[in-house]
């Protein structure tokens, strides 16, 4: 038999081992970035457009992140709270948002935080868009004027209260029940709907929104989505929800 020299034997144990090392590593980091399977009534909505369009003003990797993890766990989240209850399934995200005082007390804390995480963050993909950044027109043009005295007044205003919301939470247009709209800000995943306002723009100012490209500059990444507003959508769903 031919004898294998200990050089050999080295050399085998260390291709193993690099092996080892790199299936293991490969499975470990495959297992990580896994985003949750939102199986049940609520569904995760499949980004509008692709990670690289709103690029440079969003990147893709935030948006990859952003999606497929952030809002992926909130709609897992949201089917597991849900699983033993068949009636609250049979309810639209909206719905259960209207209604939190019919869930359970041992799960409606939640249900807020991921219902609204869901309803909030499937508007957000919506009004943002690579046509976007042009200005409102028609009956949405004339309620923002009745609550701005102009277009930069509107920036500036919307861009204070956004710096003004103290750690994870949004900055809003929502339309009141007199068909105003209202510039608002709401803590964590709140959604208006929980005090009977409908959103119509929602900015998302959580950390995971803009770390990757801003840091801590948010007034950056404020600015930056400024250039990428779907007026077009947002002057659509203002029609809809004021009919």
């Amino acid at each position: 038999m031919k004898s294998i020299s200990r050089r050999s034997l080295i050399k085998s144990a260390g291709i193993l081992g690099t092996s080892y090392f790199i299936n293991t590593s490969v499975t470990r980091a495959l297992a990580q970035n896994a985003a949750p399977a939102p199986t049940g009534p609520f569904k995760l909505p499949p980004l509008p457009y692709d990670f690289t369009a709103l690029e440079p003003h969003l990147d893709a990797k935030t948006l990859e992140i952003h999606h497929d993890k952030h809002h992926a766990t909130y709609v897992a989240n949201l089917n597991k709270a849900v699983a033993d209850y068949p009636d609250l399934q049979k309810y639209s995200v909206e719905e259960l948002l209207k209604n939190l005082d019919k869930v359970p007390e041992k799960i409606r804390t939640t249900v807020r935080n991921n219902a609204g995480g869901h309803a909030n963050h499937t508007l957000y993909w919506q009004c943002l868009s690579k046509d976007g950044g042009t200005e409102p027109e028609g009956a949405l043009e004339e309620a923002l004027g009745k609550l701005f005295s102009d277009k930069e007044d509107g920036h500036q205003k919307f861009l204070t209260k956004a710096l003004g919301v103290f750690g994870s939470g949004w900055v809003w247009y929502s339309i009141d029940k007199d068909k105003n709209i209202v510039l608002e800000a709401t803590p964590n995943q709140d959604s208006p709907i929980l005090f009977d306002r409908k959103p119509l723009l929602g900015i998302d100012l959580w950390e995971h929104a803009y770390y990757l490209k801003y840091q801590n500059r948010r007034g950056d990444y404020i600015k930056a989505l400024s250039q990428i507003v779907n007026w077009k959508f947002l002057g659509e769903q203002f029609n809809k929800l004021t009919a």
